[in-house]
C-alpha cells in the first residue's frame, strides 16, 4: 500500500458541498491500494502511520507519534498515488489495485487505525473529493509498504 501523509492542525472533505470528514490536530492520510496489496499491508502501513514520530515533543523536536499525541487521522482514497509517469504526458494508474479490491483495503485500512487507538474520519471512496487543510510544519512523508 502507499499513503501520503501530512501532519495538519485541520483538515476536511467535503463531496458534493457537503462536510463528510473533518479532524483537529493529527494527519490527513492519502492512501492507495496496489496491485497485490492484501490486508496484512494495511496492517503494516497503519501501524507504522500510528508510530511515526512526526509530531514535536516539548524540546521541539520530532519525537512523538499520533497515538502519543492523541492525534486524529482523516483518511481519503486516493488512487492517483499509483501514477506512472515514465511514459508521456499522461498519467497510467494500472499499478492501482482494482477497485472493488482498493475499497475493500481501504475500509480495511480505517478499521486497522480505528483499532490503534486513532480516532478516523473518512472521504468517500470513488467520489470527486474536495479536500481542505493546513499542513502543520509543513511536515509530508511519502510511504510504501
Amino acid at each position: 500500500m502507499r499513503a501520503l501523509i501530512q501532519r495538519v492542525t485541520d483538515a476536511a472533505v467535503r463531496v458534493d458541498g457537503a462536510m463528510i470528514g473533518e479532524i483537529g490536530p493529527g494527519l490527513l492520510i492519502l492512501v492507495c491500494a496496489m496491485q497485490g496489496d492484501d490486508e496484512s499491508k494495511a496492517d503494516a502501513l497503519a501501524a507504522k502511520i500510528s508510530k511515526l514520530r512526526i509530531f514535536t515533543d516539548d524540546a521541539g523536536k520530532m519525537n512523538r507519534s499520533l497515538v502519543d499525541v492523541g492525534g486524529a487521522a482523516l483518511i481519503v482514497s486516493q488512487f492517483t498515488l499509483a501514477a506512472d509517469t515514465s511514459r508521456g504526458n499522461r498519467p497510467g494508474f494500472s499499478a492501482a489495485a482494482p477497485p472493488d479490491d482498493g475499497r475493500a483495503l481501504y475500509e480495511y485500512f480505517t478499521r486497522s487505525m480505528s483499532q490503534l487507538g486513532v480516532p478516523t474520519a473518512n472521504g468517500s471512496f470513488g467520489a470527486d473529493m474536495k479536500v481542505s487543510l493546513t499542513n502543520d510544519g509543513p511536515v509530508t512523508i511519502w510511504l510504501d509498504v
